[in-house]
């Protein structure tokens, strides 16, 4: 059963300071047990951490541990949970997180991004357990089956190791689970320095607009005129949109062995056909790129297009300023793309395109342990052409310079968690993402008000803790989105 964490059953009045203790083999909350049999190498540390306005009070500290091994990947007992519920989210897949709720070590995830433990019944607080980023290194927890809470701690980098870790996973207690996740990101801010909470940022516009994403409708098959026909239905019932998402299917793509002509892109719609595809050109495909506009326009040309000059009458320029001009509701206009720029990343050797490197995705021994997934079997066996960290800024600049000279108002970034496969040449996982995260952020800010972008297929904490400096907006499921 899972925990009740419902406002109306909480008292919330009494919310005193906790003492996390660790004696001997016993990890205790003001004298109530929380784990046992603590193995002797894990070792607490201190959280109090001073802002520049006044200190943070907090109920809190980190974790960590020493081993007698200098590695790039550990796996370490905390110590043992038994007979108390909690509730988790862990990685069912590569992409995607869910909830789970369980009594003991033996009932945790692979993959866990973060855990409450349940408030006693004879009293005492919530607890928290959230693993996080230290140095180089990437944790989340895990099960053992002696029921111990293992905490799984990685580089991705066979060249990156080490044997001392202090601030591996955060630990923050309270009498109010709503606000126990709340207070713990205060510190977890100002502790790493690599992301901003929401209080922080400025949401994009689309947050209170009625919105309508193409994928359902026509999956790869996008095209113009099934777009104007779509908006035109949603309007003729009463629903208009304000947002209209164009997503996967107007990119320009090809296979390796394709030649590259006027005719890239794909109309196919079964699953997984697109992920052997790679990025061509920041130019989107004939299907957008053929729009002839019904309106008449001086016969002058954009000058700022990243892939040559593109008639005001023809072209996306062309299309979004009709669909805007023929619907009036609608007041932004995002489209997709992968982090990576497409599913299979950026085809190698192709003028007018940064340089790309074939990569053989390899998944970690706690990925392998995640749902199978046919979008990951796909890129695992077809490779990803990944541009170098140091170079990801010109294909940034490049597609989104593109974007916002044709009026586009955002973008919705996909297939972010593509990064944590392929680690080995660069540094590993962590600092692979920080140089796309950085990337990503600066031209989002450049040429969409620094807000206009929407987080997809990113549940995973490298992600959260790396890459929200200027992303409010994240896809949970098929329809739902969340502030981060």
């Amino acid at each position: 059963m899972a925990p009740n964490m419902s406002e109306e059953t909480l008292d919330v009045k009494n919310n005193k300071p906790y003492l996390i203790t660790l004696k001997k083999s016993d990890l205790m909350v003001n004298g109530n047990l929380i784990l046992f049999e603590v193995p002797s190498n894990i070792v607490l540390s201190s959280s109090l951490y001073e802002s520049t306005e006044q200190p943070l009070s907090i109920n809190g500290c980190f974790l960590g541990f020493d081993s007698y091994d200098s590695k790039s990947r550990h796996v370490v007992p905390l110590g043992k949970l038994k007979g108390i519920r909690f509730m988790s989210i862990f990685r069912f897949k590569v992409w995607w997180t869910t909830h789970w709720v369980g009594n003991n070590g033996s009932d945790v995830e692979y993959e866990t991004q973060v855990m409450i433990l349940d408030k006693p019944d004879y009293g005492g607080p919530y607890v928290l357990f959230l693993p996080l980023i230290e140095g180089p290194f990437r944790a989340s927890l895990q099960p053992d089956d002696n029921d111990n809470v293992d905490i799984c701690v990685e580089s991705g980098f066979t060249q990156v190791t080490s044997s001392i870790f202090r601030c591996s996973m955060y630990i923050h207690v309270g009498d109010n689970p709503h606000n126990l996740i709340k207070e713990a990101m205060k510190v977890v801010r100002v502790h790493l320095g690599t992301f901003k909470l929401l209080e922080e940022k400025s949401a994009p516009g689309i947050v209170d607009k009625f919105g309508w994403c193409t994928w359902d409708a026509f999956y790869l098959n996008v095209q113009p005129e099934g777009i104007w026909e779509g908006v035109k239905g949603l309007v003729e019932n009463g629903c208009p949109p304000r947002l209209v998402l164009i997503d996967d299917g107007w990119q320009s793509i090809c296979h390796d062995d394709d030649p590259i002509t006027d005719q890239e892109g794909m109309n196919r719609t079964a699953a997984g056909e697109q992920m052997p595809y790679r990025l061509v050109k920041f130019q989107e495909n004939y299907k957008f790129r053929d729009y002839q506009s019904k309106r008449l326009m001086p016969t002058e040309t954009s000058s700022s297009d990243a892939n040559g000059d593109v008639s005001l009458n023809k072209g996306m320029g062309a299309f979004v300023r009709d669909l805007k001009g023929d619907f009036k509701s609608i007041k932004y206009i995002y489209v997709w793309h992968a982090l990576c720029g497409y599913w299979g990343g950026v085809r190698p050797q192709v003028p007018g395109m940064p340089e790309s490197n074939i990569i053989v995705p390899k998944l970690s021994p706690s990925l392998r342990m995640t749902m199978e997934d046919l979008a990951v079997d796909k890129i695992m066996n077809n490779r990803v052409g990944l541009v170098p960290p140091d170079m990801v800024h010109q294909m940034y600049e490049g597609l989104h310079s593109h974007l916002e000279s044709v009026g586009i108002d955002g973008v919705k970034v996909d297939v972010i968690h593509l990064l944590e496969m392929m680690y080995e040449d660069y540094g590993g996982r962590v600092e692979l993402a920080k140089a796309y995260y950085k990337a990503l952020t600066a031209f989002v800010k450049k040429h969409f008000k620094g807000n206009g972008v929407i987080a997809s297929m990113e549940h995973c904490n490298d992600f959260m803790f790396l890459g929200t400096e200027a992303i409010s907006l994240g896809r949970v499921g098929m329809y739902m989105t969340i502030f981060l």
